[in-house]
């Protein structure tokens, strides 16, 4: 799976952040990169907030 953007490869944390922040139901996905550039963050951001989401039980961090 790529980057919707900039064709990057993707991880899963991309797309578990993209369904997070964007929308749970997406079929098209957004690099880390494209991701910070999307709410003028930084990638380093990003990581912090998906460990929280992680910390608090979001589902869709449990594989990471």
């Amino acid at each position: 799976m790529n980057c919707r953007k900039c064709g990057k490869e993707l991880i899963p944390l991309e797309v578990s952040l993209t369904k997070k922040l964007i929308n749970r139901g997406a079929t098209s996905f957004l690099c880390k990169s494209c991701l910070a550039k999307e709410f003028s963050t930084t990638e380093k951001h990003l990581d912090e907030m998906a460990s929280e989401f992680k910390k608090h039980g979001c589902l869709l961090f449990m594989d990471e």
